[in-house]
This record gives C-alpha cells, structure tokens and sequence, in this order.
C-alpha cells in the first residue's frame, strides 16, 4: 500500500514541529569567520594540522570561460574499482570481487581493456586455504587473484570488501603506471582511509600490518605508487566525488569553534557558495565556480599516512613527501563539494599544483561533475546489477551453495 495524501499531510505536519531556532545566514556568517580567523593556519595539541600552501584564499571564475581553458596536460588517465558489494554464502562464506580498470584520455583501447580482479574470502573455519596466485586471461589483459581475508575489524564484510577494493585498484595502478605520462586521477582519495578504521581496535596500523599480511599489502601499493610517480615527475592525484570526513570539524570543536555542520563538505560548501539577497531573500548564484587554495592536512587519517612509524610500512622519500595536500571545489550547478588531493611531493612544486588545479577545476566546468578521466574510469570498472547476480548465480554453482538472504532480500 502507497502512501495516501493524508498521509503526506500528517508527515508534513509532525516534521513541522521540528524547530530549529538557528539562521541559516547566521551559519554561513559563522563558516565565513571560521575560515578568516581559523584556518591560517589551524592548530592542534601539537602545532599546525591543517595549513595553507600559500595565502589564504577563495578563487571564483565563469563556468563557461574555465569548460573552454586550454587544458595543462596532453593526456590525462583515471582509475577505479568496481565491487559486487560482499555476499555471504550458506557455507559460511563471505566474499566480495572487486574489478579495477583505467581510463585514458584519448581513448586507448588497450588501456580501457585491461583488468585486474581481487576475489576476498573470509571463512570462519581455520584449516580453509583458499588464496591464489595470479590467474590470466584475455591474452593477457586480464588477471585475477583470490585472497583469503581475517576478521580484522567488528564485521568481515567490510573488511572483504575494503581488501578486495584496495587490492584492486592498488595492484592495477602499479601494473599499468608506465601507460601514464602527464597525470593519474584517482577515484577516491589518493589513500587508502578506510583502513584507519580498522586500527580502532589495535594500536596503530603498524600493528595492523604485523598481524596481517594484506593490509601491508595494501599499504605499500599505496607507498610504492606515489615514489613511482615522483621518480618518473608524473602527478598523481585523488579526486573525491563525495567527501564525507569530519576531521575538520572535530578539530574545530577540539579548539571551542561552535560547529553547526554535519561534514567537512558542508563548511567548505558554505564557505564557497556564491549568494546575493534581492530585498526579500538570498539567492543562490550559479554562474561561477568556486574553490579553495591548497592546503597541507595532517587532520585524521591524513596524519597517519604521513607517520612512517604509525603506518608501518618502510618508506624511500622524505617524510613530509608523502603528507596530503588538497583544495575543495564547489560547483553551484550541482550544489555539490569536490575534494581533490595531491602527495606534497608533487603539491610542494607551485607550477604542479597549478596545473592540476587548473585541469580538474576546467573539466569540472565542462563535465559537471568529475573530471572525464574519473568518469570513464567508473563506466569500465562499474559492475551493473545484472551482472552482479550474475557473478553470484556462477558462485553459487562452484560453492554448491545457495547465498544466505534474508526476508528483506525476498521482500525487496
């Protein structure tokens, strides 16, 4: 049965009564003297943690004049993993598959050909071995690996699901670095965050790393591709289509800052947005895109992957080389944030950060939305729904076990 009118009415009614007594306008005053007062540079217990690079400042241009800028780079690739999100079995499996895939633009069909595939499996009986060497296929285009995984974190399907993602892109970013010759763009951060949350529940990641050998796997993918691409001068950077971290915000808090915003993206968004009031109300404007100059981060886990002892994997560069650097972008058009993320190895160079800034805030114009590369890169390494049941019909068949739904799953 749908909702009736009444119905609508009555929601309508109850939400009503919720009252919040704050001016928007008194959030947005808030947000603007936060960044004037709070930023250059914000300071925690032990000094600095989030800084600008050079001058404070928010830079605005006509979306129109930026989509059509002559563009710093003669070729630009993307990357991203694609996942059938875990799956448990009735044999007490649990399971993801991840698939990585890179873009190039110009196309290169070679480039968009190539796979590389991580099958994670979590079992709760200890004498299961079902990890794999390299598999290849499609003329060598393809390859493919299982990895068997341990309860690291509260729940195993997010630790499959983490490990085979990670695994995924990491692996096939190091295989196919040698493609790149002016820029790499991640989808996603240009580390892998998430993992910080698995060291809740040990001392540092370092332990993490001693204790299981996957994680170091991951971690010095990650170290391995950032030296790669100092040594050879190619920028890589992380594009983040929906930035979801509270690092900022809490490290406000920490300093007393009355904090009435739910994300870092919702201040920087606040700050960003363009308004004029036309004598009854403020109005939104949409003509200009907006972002911030860069930043050196070391708020939340941006300051555990600058820490060689904390991350615990052996490093060959200084360590300030690998601290995040970042701007933020907001496209009025969408009324979304964009992050976007650079090693200071290459943020540190001016003419560097300059171009990247100039690329992604150009293509962020003309796409309206992320920069082509990431796109492109998201459409090769996207599993659809029909292929993911699919893939869990094939798994079925070589478990001989059916996947363990629920009644929500036969509802819904």
């Amino acid at each position: 049965m749908t909702l009736d009118p009444v119905h609508f009415d009555g929601i309508a009614d109850l939400a009503a009564r919720i009252r919040h007594e704050v001016d928007a306008e008194e959030h947005r005053d808030l947000a603007d003297e936060t960044w004037r007062d709070f930023l250059d540079p914000l300071y925690g217990d032990d000094g600095p943690v989030l800084e600008p690079l050079d001058d404070l400042a928010k830079r605005a241009a006509p979306i129109e004049e930026l989509a059509l800028q002559p563009e710093p780079f003669d070729t630009a690739h993307g990357l991203d993993s694609g996942t059938i999100n875990p799956r448990t079995f009735t044999n007490g499996l649990v399971l993801d598959l991840a698939q990585a895939a890179m873009s190039a633009t110009p196309s290169e069909l070679d480039c968009h050909r190539a796979r590389t595939t991580i099958t994670s499996v979590h079992s709760n009986d200890a004498t299961v071995d079902m990890g794999t060497d390299w598999q290849k296929a499609d003329e060598g285009y393809w390859r493919g690996r299982i990895v068997q995984t341990a309860p690291l974190a509260r729940d195993q399907e997010r630790v499959v699901h983490g490990l085979a993602l990670y695994l995924a892109e990491s692996h096939h970013a190091l295989e196919h670095a040698h493609r790149v010759d002016d820029l790499l763009l991640l989808d996603g951060p240009v580390y892998p965050k998430q993992l910080v949350k698995w060291a809740d529940r040990h001392a540092s990641l370092a332990d993490l790393v001693t204790q299981n050998e996957l994680v170091g796997e991951v971690l010095e993918n990650y170290v391995r591709l950032v030296e790669d691409f100092a040594d050879r001068g190619v920028p890589l950077a992380g594009f983040v289509k929906s930035p979801a971290s509270q690092a900022l915000v809490r490290a406000l808090r920490d300093r007393g800052r009355p904090t009435p915003w739910a994300t870092d993206a919702a201040f920087f968004g606040q700050v960003l947005e363009r308004r004029e009031f036309d004598g009854e109300n403020y109005r939104r404007l949409t003509d200009e895109l907006t972002w911030t100059c860069w930043f050196t981060s070391t708020l939340g886990a941006d300051g555990v992957f600058a820490d060689a002892e904390e991350l615990g994997v052996d490093r060959d560069l200084d360590a300030a080389c690998y601290e995040v650097a970042f701007f933020v972008v907001y496209d009025p058009r969408t009324d979304l944030v964009h992050k976007v993320e650079l090693p200071r190895v290459f943020a540190d160079d001016p003419e560097c950060r300059a171009a990247v800034e100039r690329y992604v805030t150009s293509q962020v114009a003309a796409e309206a939305g992320p920069p082509e590369p990431v796109g492109k890169a998201d459409e090769l390494a996207r599993i659809g729904s029909d292929e993911k049941q699919e893939l869990v019909r094939k798994l079925e068949q070589s478990f001989e076990s059916r996947e363990d739904r629920n009644y929500d799953d036969h509802r819904w």
